[in-house]
């Protein structure tokens, strides 16, 4: 955890849909910060506050969007009935943001991302997961690498590779680990492994250090279009013949509020 000066930081944008409920809440959002100091900006670049209306997917899309800023400030309104994963506010609940928005320093959170390379060139960040997945109806083929190690040969639909926070998503549905955000790692899950007599993979999930390089090489046997993912948002590249994984130095930080620790969500989520 570290400290952030809010005074330092009073330009906010606000990222959201276009649709008119969502406008109406975000002018509230809006009048609420003009009162307490904060400017309302209409270009991110201009930010050094972001904030999401809607919900985590929102949220992931948000930073995206405005290309995980390592200068500025994420934060998470929900719209939704509960706060979820990255929205550490609700929409309905003022006061939370006001507590925030007023306080000298506020505790925040770094959420460590993956970085991808596609065929050595494209590179992308990742805050939730990368996922590759067969395009057609055929076993998906890849040699996996692991540093410089041959580690296996993979058979089936596909694979996930998440973020600690991204461990509770895509991962969690397929029987991954659901890992601590304060440890760097990534988390390499199967999807539909074929394991039988002539081939075989690990046929569970496994975790990287922050020190590890995973790579990806893809047979190039009619999957020429994989369906990739970078967190909620769809990577168009054919003929991918090479993967590469690890962890980035680029953190995502978001708003840390004392009674909506990573565990606490975790538990009223799941249990």
């Amino acid at each position: 955890m570290e400290g952030i000066v809010v005074d330092n930081r009073r330009n906010m944008y606000f990222y959201a849909r276009k649709d008119d409920q969502t406008k109406e809440q975000i002018s509230t959002l809006s009048d609420l910060a003009e009162r307490y100091g904060f400017t309302i900006v209409r270009d991110s670049s201009a930010a050094n506050i972001i904030v999401s209306v809607g919900g985590d997917g929102a949220f992931l899309q948000a930073v995206r969007k405005t290309g995980f800023r390592q200068d500025c400030l994420y934060a998470g309104v929900s719209t939704s009935g509960r706060r979820s994963l990255y929205c550490d506010f609700h929409i309905d609940d003022l006061s939370s943001m006001i507590e925030a928005m007023t306080k000298e320093k506020i505790e925040v959170r770094r959420f460590p991302t993956i970085q991808v390379s596609v065929d050595n060139e494209a590179s992308f960040l990742c805050l939730n997961e990368f996922s590759i997945r067969s395009g057609i109806i055929k076993t998906f083929v890849m040699d996996v690498y692991i540093d410089e190690l041959h580690f296996e040969a993979f058979r089936g639909d596909g694979m996930i590779i998440s973020t600690p926070t991204g461990s509770t998503a895509y991962n969690k549905s397929v029987g991954g680990a659901v890992v601590d955000p304060m440890l760097s790692c990534m988390q390499v899950s199967e999807l539909a492994s074929l394991n039988n007599n002539r081939f075989r993979t690990l046929g569970s999930s496994f975790i990287l250090s922050e020190e590890r390089k995973l790579r990806l090489e893809i047979t190039q046997d009619g999957n020429d279009y994989p369906v990739m993912g970078l967190d909620n948002e769809a990577l168009g590249v054919s003929h991918v013949k090479t993967v590469d994984l690890m962890m980035s130095d680029q953190v995502v930080k978001t708003v840390k509020l004392k009674d909506n620790s990573f565990w606490e969500k975790v538990k009223r989520s799941f249990l």
